[in-house]
């Protein structure tokens, strides 16, 4: 159950209204976990619903995730110096951070794989496109169904390990796993945009004290 509640937030962390081009506001996401098989949705019903804050300005970004059982994820990114710093305070791993630089070669990028579709569908007033991806989340093949709007700019850490092949923000998506023989989905629904001015302090990329390093594993 531990482990599958970590790679909820991994998969998650992985992750409009009057539709006007946004450069600089917050977006608040919600994100659920469900699964065909009977007994593998009742241990992700425990997870509950999961909602994802998401900052950003200038190329950086700043998205806070909350978790009843998972506790707390932040992940800060900075496309202009191409770093990332995810922060973790959660029953599993403890106190722990992530201070990488964005590797997005095509070497890094070999095993996504991002098919840009004519099909359209409208989310909060925004229209979206719609993208089907193909990639591995920590080792694990995964299928996602993206709707981005070009409204709002590619950030977060989704777009980094994509290589911006999508064009703008997901208001929407569904992401399919196989966890244990178990087909796991995790739907992420944009909720609320709000154009609003955004402290630098957001995106400050210092390791907070009181957290231990962690390793960064294959397939981050």
């Amino acid at each position: 159950m531990k482990k599958l509640i970590l790679l909820a937030t991994i998969l998650v962390s992985t992750l409009g209204i009057a539709q006007e081009k946004i450069t600089e506001g917050k977006i608040i996401s919600k994100q659920t976990m469900s699964s065909p098989d009977a007994q593998m949705n009742m241990q992700l019903a425990m997870v509950g619903e999961m909602i994802t804050t998401t900052y950003f300005k200038e190329g950086k970004s700043r998205a806070e995730l909350k978790s009843p059982m998972a506790g707390n994820t932040t992940s800060i990114l900075n496309m202009g110096t191409k770093e990332m710093l995810v922060i973790m305070d959660n029953p599993m791993v403890g106190k722990k951070y992530i201070l990488q630089k964005i590797d997005n070669s095509e070497e890094k990028l070999k095993d996504v794989s991002v098919e840009e579709t004519k099909e359209t569908k409208e989310f909060l007033g925004y229209n979206c496109k719609k993208y089907i991806v193909k990639m591995k989340v920590q080792g694990v093949d995964a299928n996602v169904v993206i709707y981005a709007t070009d409204q709002l700019p590619s950030m977060g850490k989704s777009a980094a390990q994509m290589g911006n092949k999508i064009k703008g923000f997901p208001l929407f998506s569904e992401t399919k796993v196989m966890q244990a023989g178990k087909e796991i989905i995790v739907k992420a629904e944009v909720t609320e945009i709000k154009k609003e001015a955004v402290s630098d302090d957001k995106f400050d990329m210092t390791p907070p004290a009181g957290y231990e390093k962690q390793e960064v594993s294959a397939g981050m």
